[in-house]
């Protein structure tokens, strides 16, 4: 897979680069917003299968990255986005998950110390999925509660919400709370009743539904 990596810290560019290149990945590195639109425009060979983008790059460290990435996605729909961020900005996710397309991911930068959590979001968001890090997700739920009806779910289908909203299915949700899959299908057939979303099998377009619902 052919990744560009857009981050200004070297220490951080290197290990990512590092990283991904031990597990068989091509890395093209950058370090500013206009170096890379340039990469992410490539063309045939030099196109690049997932783009991995700091938020705030030269050369005003505003939000050069996340604008770079959604031009490229405009000019080339479905192109794979991975966020990275150093904190939870709900205004960023909002604009990143804005095309319903999915193929999009945002993590805080503290998640990706983790090597494997790192590369299963890049793997995930590369085969068209979407993740998102679990204190946007928190963030996304609190900012919910003032419509009334997050607030009618119990303790339980809040936990199993926050896991779809990761971007995780059904049998990963149990083992992480310790249930059986038939109770949490039952959780989430509950959830999607309270919240007014149609239920779906496709496990992309399930999460897509519940972070447009927690965004509006």
């Amino acid at each position: 897979m052919r990744v560009v990596l857009a981050e200004d810290l070297f220490l951080l560019r290197d290990g990512l680069t590092r990283t991904l290149r031990e597990h068989g990945d091509e890395v093209v590195a950058v370090d500013n917003g206009p170096s890379l639109l340039r990469a992410l425009l490539e063309e045939d060979e030099e196109a690049p299968d997932l783009a991995v983008v700091d938020v705030r790059l030269p050369p005003t460290y505003s939000d050069e990255g996340l604008q770079a990435a959604l031009e490229a996605r405009r000019r080339r729909p479905g192109l794979p986005v991975l966020v990275l961020s150093q904190y939870v900005e709900t205004l960023y996710a909002n604009e990143l998950l804005a095309g319903g397309d999915g193929a999009v991911g945002y993590l805080l930068k503290d998640r990706i110390t983790h090597t494997e959590q790192f590369l299963d979001a890049v793997r995930r968001v590369a085969a068209g999925g979407t993740v998102m890090d679990p204190q946007v997700v928190s963030r996304l739920l609190s900012r919910g509660e003032a419509r009334g009806t997050i607030g009618s779910l119990t303790p339980r289908e809040r936990d199993v919400l926050e896991l779809m909203a990761e971007g995780r299915s059904n049998s990963s949700v149990a083992s992480c709370l310790y249930l059986s899959e038939s109770a949490v299908a039952k959780h989430v057939a509950s959830i999607f009743a309270k919240l007014g979303i149609s239920p779906s099998a496709d496990a992309n377009r399930r999460v897509l539904a519940v972070l447009a619902y927690l965004k509006r």
